[in-house]
């Protein structure tokens, strides 16, 4: 058996099969809805060719006999030599099956057509109202999702095809909310808007859409369910529903599925945040509700969490370079050599009297032109270490200077020379001293930070301010303050509990604060 299949961008599928031990040769047409199946088969004992038509079945399961061609061919009777008769009965053979083919081929493809142009037809005129579309508006603030359980807008749009259509029910998911939806219908004859009166109403999860004027054919319907709600579990989900013409109400063809974003536990807490009477008058006062709106807030502290380890990254892998540096520093404008002094008051003055966002747009663009092209976070710590190793300097020069200068004479006659002096003795205690501004330093540059969103790094302040401009609140900033707060105020009070220390240490009130405990204790014994 031989196969020979071919197929054609409108579905039709042609196969070819010949089975030589009984002679039989088929040709099958099929296409989306039907399948046609023809042949003959030759008796080679009865020298007769035979051609028969075989079934052809439809999708709904009726069966249609077609009586394509009929023919038979019978050989010669006449006594003749063998090789003649072979000779002359191969050529029989091969004409029957070329005349044979080609009516087949002819006949089937004819009725493959006229079949298949009825198929089409059935199918265009089964929906008088044909859906284009349904999408959903994306409601994430980062991406293009739409989530569950939060407000979205739908677009339905269908066109009319050949009938006039007076009313239109969209059916959405169950689990969706209209309570506060609002709809608009649009019919458009190509891009020109018809003016015509239309009134929705909402039924449960129910679109009725009825017009004063029935809509003729070969316009558009498009219908805007705005504020409404899928369900929160999420999954994908398609609309559905009816449309009445002449001959009545008929069901209309299902849209395309639409996936839905399960909601997440911060949505769940933003949804019943809307639901509670108290959050309704808070945002009622413009202040309150521009600036501090609870389920902004909510929402905001997600959004914003990833722009907040990414400023901590930053201010936390610069410092330890700008102390480093700031000690480098502060060891150059104290020492004995002039030129070493220049450098280090050049550097620290530079870098303190200039503004800190002017040096962000020196590095951020300055570099590119010298062919210099690194990570914006990495240009953040760059910057970040730089600005705050000039003003660590001169904490670090003040500290050592305030070091009693008996200590370096303490030293020398311990026979120690400038180097163990600075090293073993100096030091240390410098940065016992410089601790407090040492953390008050860290929480500014913690806030300088925030600069980096002028040039686009995607750090606390520009998650923020993207956020405060998809929702046209403040409130993002006000939260982005609360991650700051965060940081600030624990340091803050460590540094106040270091300084305490330090000065009880250094006064000696701690151990007269342990006599007087000592002697009150001793006063209950007795």
């Amino acid at each position: 058996m031989a196969l020979w299949p071919l197929s054609s961008p409108s579905g039709l599928v042609l196969t070819f099969s010949f089975i030589r031990s009984a002679k039989v040769l088929e040709v099958r047409i099929g296409f989306k809805h039907s399948l046609f199946s023809s042949g003959f088969i030759a008796h080679q004992a009865l020298k007769e060719y035979h051609v028969i038509a075989l079934l052809h079945k439809t999708m709904s399961g009726q069966q249609l006999s077609l009586c394509m061609s009929s023919a038979s061919f019978k050989a010669e009777s006449a006594p003749q030599s063998s090789a003649h008769v072979s000779a002359k009965l191969k050529l029989s053979h091969n004409r029957a099956y070329s005349s044979l083919l080609v009516v087949l081929l002819a006949t089937l493809l004819l009725s493959g057509l006229f079949f298949m142009s009825l198929s089409v037809f059935s199918v265009q005129s089964a929906f008088a109202l044909t859906t284009n579309k349904a999408t959903a508006k994306s409601n994430q603030t980062e991406g293009n999702g739409v989530i569950g359980g939060k407000e979205t807008r739908l677009t339905w749009e269908g066109t009319v095809d050949d009938e006039q259509v007076s009313q239109l029910t969209l059916q959405l998911p169950e689990g969706s909310n209209l309570q506060s939806a609002t709809t608009k219908v649009t019919v458009l004859s190509g891009l020109t808007r018809e003016k015509i009166e239309a009134t929705a109403s909402v039924q449960g999860t129910q679109v009725v859409i009825s017009f004063a004027t029935p809509v003729d054919a070969q316009k558009l319907i498009r219908v805007e369910i705005s504020g409404m709600k899928f369900p929160a579990d999420g999954g994908s989900y398609s609309v559905e529903g009816t449309y009445t013409t002449e001959q009545g109400t008929q069901k209309l063809a299902s849209s395309p599925e639409i996936t839905i974003i399960p909601n997440t536990p911060v949505q769940a807490l933003v949804n019943w945040l809307d639901a509670q009477p108290w959050v309704e008058a808070w945002n009622s006062n413009h202040f309150l509700g521009m600036f501090l709106k609870p389920q902004l807030i909510v929402s905001s502290v997600v959004m914003l969490f990833p722009g907040w380890l990414v400023c901590l990254a930053i201010v936390i892998c610069a410092y330890p370079v700008a102390i480093m540096l700031g000690m480098g520093f502060a060891l150059l404008k104290i020492s004995k050599n002039p030129f070493l002094r220049a450098l280090a008051v050049v550097y620290i003055n530079l870098l303190r009297g200039t503004p800190f966002f002017l040096q962000i747009y020196i590095l951020f663009f300055g570099l590119p032109m010298l062919n210099i092209n690194l990570d914006t976070n990495l240009l953040g710590f760059i910057v970040v270490a730089i600005n705050s190793s000039a003003y660590l300097s001169e904490i670090f020069r003040a500290g050592i200077q305030s070091i009693p200068q008996g200590q370096y004479e303490a030293a020398s006659s311990l026979g120690m020379n400038r180097l163990q002096t600075m090293t073993f003795i100096i030091i240390p205690q410098t940065i016992r001293r410089v601790i407090p501004p040492l953390t008050s330093d860290f929480i500014t540059s913690y806030k300088d930070t925030s600069l980096l969103s002028s040039v686009g790094v995607m750090e606390l302040m520009m998650f923020a301010k993207n956020l405060t401009t998809s929702t046209g609140n403040m409130t993002p900033y006000m939260t982005a303050a609360l991650f700051y707060l965060a940081i600030t105020l624990p340091l803050i009070k460590v540094v106040g509990t270091i300084e305490k220390r330090m000065e009880q240490s250094e006064t000696g009130k701690t151990a007269s604060v342990a006599d007087s405990k000592t002697q009150a204790l001793s006063k209950e014994e007795n």
